[in-house]
């Protein structure tokens, strides 16, 4: 499956390659980051390259997933953002996860919205979610700013999460 390319001012959301193997298991390597993905465990850098190859799968089989995100200025992979929905998940989610170094700078924003307007338009979504582990502040702040709002409570790999969500009708009205 071709993996669309998305590009906003500052990101290039794009099929994960082979070289993004570093900055991906440093990403993955890094406590911070990982604390509230997943079950908060950091992973090897071979337990990244099979997450990362899990990542493309889940384009094959669903026809949509999380991009690698690069920053056009550096050229360098910073984060994974899309669109996530494995077997048994509470609902088709938009979901981001940034290198520590590019924590601060709105680019989670940015890359979400990119690829909430995809699920939108491209996909046909009529509403998208976030989970979010309650203690995560930032992210809770990035969906905010997406426009969605707390709908509930849920439990993702043991552990309490939120769940924030938009509708279509909302995103129209916020993005006209």
């Amino acid at each position: 499956m071709l993996i669309p390319q998305l590009e906003t001012e500052r990101l290039i959301l794009r099929g994960f390659r082979e070289q993004d193997l570093d900055a991906y298991a440093e990403m993955n390597a890094d406590p911070e980051v990982t604390r509230y993905i997943g079950n908060g465990q950091t992973l090897t850098r071979a337990e990244a390259w099979r997450n990362m190859a899990m990542m493309l799968g889940h384009w094959q089989l669903r026809g949509y997933g999380m991009w690698a995100v690069e920053e056009r200025q550096s050229g360098e992979t910073i984060a994974r953002i899309g669109c996530w929905e494995p077997e048994g998940w509470p609902g088709f989610e938009i979901g981001w996860m940034v290198r520590r170094a590019y924590w601060g700078r709105g680019l989670a924003t940015e890359g979400a919205r990119a690829a909430m307007d995809y699920a939108f338009r491209e996909l046909q979504r009529s509403r998208v979610i976030s989970l979010i582990r309650p203690e995560n502040a930032p992210s809770r702040r990035v969906a905010e700013k997406l426009g969605q709002k707390l709908e509930g409570t849920t439990e993702i790999f043991g552990s309490e999460a939120l769940i924030y969500g938009i509708c279509l009708e909302d995103w129209q009205i916020a993005h006209r």
